[in-house]
């Protein structure tokens, strides 16, 4: 047997051999982040601000300085300066530029020689959610790696549906670990069947295992689950308490996955990491690896995020043609933090997704690159490089052979990829600094900036946030005001980095924008 394994190996490594795969580069995240400086032209970039405000080099949290580039590239105005008007001039005329600006110089663009995704149900299983049973799948999405097999990018979700739902049901698409919910538990005379079988597997295996098994009669190799965690009854879920206003962290609301079943909806957890690492080391592995075989990025190529949009993606492309039990046209895509980044970005270029919770995103998600307050643009072009396409790197850079670049000359900015998802359904869920959802996210640069897409929201026949669209005055409402009169919405709640505090929220405006009852 070993014979025959060696020769599959020795065969294996020939073949790859024989066909030239160029090896793979293997950096460290520093040494790819100098490697992206070098074919920039780089040679020195401002270091991001620090998140201790004891520092030297602290962050700013001063409103009086934290407007250096006061005015946003305009939203409705094209290129050569007219004016957009129509809404067939913002599909066919604005938002490609907006679009290929967004490409080349923030996220990266989309190769055009993506493997294709091959989807396996690798289990189902029959579960208990409080006391709702629900069907859940754990769903593996295998990338085409025949064009360079040294890297091999399997994408990993988890499908949660009720059971015994009438028909096709909303579903959110989350970024997070995949787990299956409540894995089903052998009854009590399946346990003793397979207790049975391992007893005598182990005896078989060695006389001594036999002995101490004679010993111990009793013994099962594998203890009945605690009552609690079985399949079975269960305590009814602990409702939420009403938010009251002015006390953080009242509501201790349940997980967003238990709302979400409780109100007639499915979801999937679908892990980023199966898609594509969160580090700059990860650059010449995952999908962006695949694609470039192994090879360094090039300026313009997408990063993580823009990655983790087009593994969402296929997700739903399975949906659509592999789950009935999903409402197709109805999927949604959350995130909270780095994945609030994505989950926006994702929704943003792919107009399928019909909704999105976007939660504590920050820089590179919703709040305002322009904005000096907290997380920098520096912070983006320094650490978290990888997130954004190489290009994003000039806006931090003090010498270059180009001079220097700031945030003011990046030629697109958050609002604009919140305008991307009009005339959709977006909600955009905060915290408190309090609670730790921290000022470093800058809340009031993310208020700006939904201020500032309502405007192609109008023009799409939709509602905004319903003030006016003058982000330079308007201010963020009180704390537990809800905004949820348009397609366009927010809520700051009063807990922290979180977005389960405002999952009640959004299912309510959501169930009222699609017409969803869980009756």
């Amino acid at each position: 047997m070993k014979s025959i394994l060696s020769l599959l190996l020795f065969v294996s490594a020939s073949a790859i051999a024989q066909n030239n795969y160029p090896p793979l580069v293997t950096f460290t995240a520093e040494q790819g982040h100098q490697n992206m400086m070098d074919q920039l032209g780089i040679k020195a970039l401002r270091p991001g601000p620090s998140g201790d405000e004891k520092a030297p080099n602290h962050a700013n949290y001063d409103e009086s300085l934290a407007n250096p580039y006061p005015n946003l590239p305009e939203v409705l105005t094209l290129k050569n300066g007219k004016k957009v008007t129509t809404p067939a001039m913002w599909w066919n005329e604005r938002r490609p530029e907006i679009v290929e600006e967004m490409d080349r110089e923030v996220y990266g663009r989309l190769p055009n020689n993506i493997p294709k995704v091959t989807w396996t149900v690798k289990v189902t299983d029959k579960e208990m959610i409080n006391r709702i049973p629900v069907i859940a799948k754990h769903i593996i999405g295998h990338v085409d790696n025949s064009s360079y097999p040294l890297i091999d990018v399997n994408i990993d979700m988890v499908l949660v549906v009720p059971a015994n739902a009438k028909g096709p049901v909303p579903v959110l698409m989350m970024f997070g670990p995949a787990r299956l919910p409540a894995p089903a538990q052998p009854d009590p005379a399946s346990l003793e069947t397979i207790n049975t079988a391992l007893r005598k597997l182990l005896a078989d295996s060695d006389p001594a295992v036999k002995a101490a098994l004679d010993q111990y009669p009793a013994y099962q190799p594998i203890p009945a689950a605690p009552q609690a965690n079985r399949f079975g009854p269960q305590p009814p879920p602990k409702p939420p308490t009403p938010d009251i206003p002015g006390v953080p962290g009242v509501n201790n609301d349940p997980p967003s996955t238990e709302q979400l079943i409780a109100n007639g909806w499915g979801y999937i957890m679908i892990n980023p990491s199966s898609i594509q690492a969160d580090n700059g080391a990860g650059l010449t592995r995952g999908i962006i690896g695949l694609v470039n075989k192994g090879q360094a990025r090039k300026p313009d190529d997408w990063g993580a995020l823009r990655a983790w949009a087009w593994g969402a993606s296929e997700a739903l492309n399975y949906l659509i043609k592999s789950e009935p039990a999903v409402d197709a046209k109805h999927v949604g895509i959350e995130g909270v933090s780095r994945y609030g980044k994505a989950a926006l970005v994702t929704m943003a270029y792919d107009d399928r997704f019909s909704m999105g919770l976007i939660g504590s995103s920050g820089k590179g998600g919703t709040t305002l690159h322009r904005r000096n307050w907290g997380e920098a643009v520096e912070s983006l072009t320094g650490g978290f490089y990888y997130w954004m396409a190489g290009n994003f790197m000039k806006y931090g850079a003090s010498d270059a052979t180009f001079g220097s670049k700031n945030a003011g000359d990046i030629p697109v900015d958050t609002h604009q990829l919140i305008a991307m998802c009009a005339p959709r359904l977006v909600f955009i869920s905060y915290g408190i600094p309090e609670m730790g959802d921290a000022k470093w996210l800058d809340h009031q640069g993310t208020y700006m900036a939904a201020i500032a897409a309502g405007p192609v929201f109008k023009l799409l026949g939709v509602k905004d946030l319903g003030v006016s669209n003058d982000y330079k005055t308007e201010k963020m409402p009180p704390v537990n005001t809800p905004m949820l009169d348009g397609q366009l919405a927010w809520r700051q709640h009063d807990q922290g980095h979180q977005d389960q505090a405002n999952m009640k929220w959004f299912l309510k405006w959501a169930d009222k924008n699609i017409g969803h009852t869980t009756e």
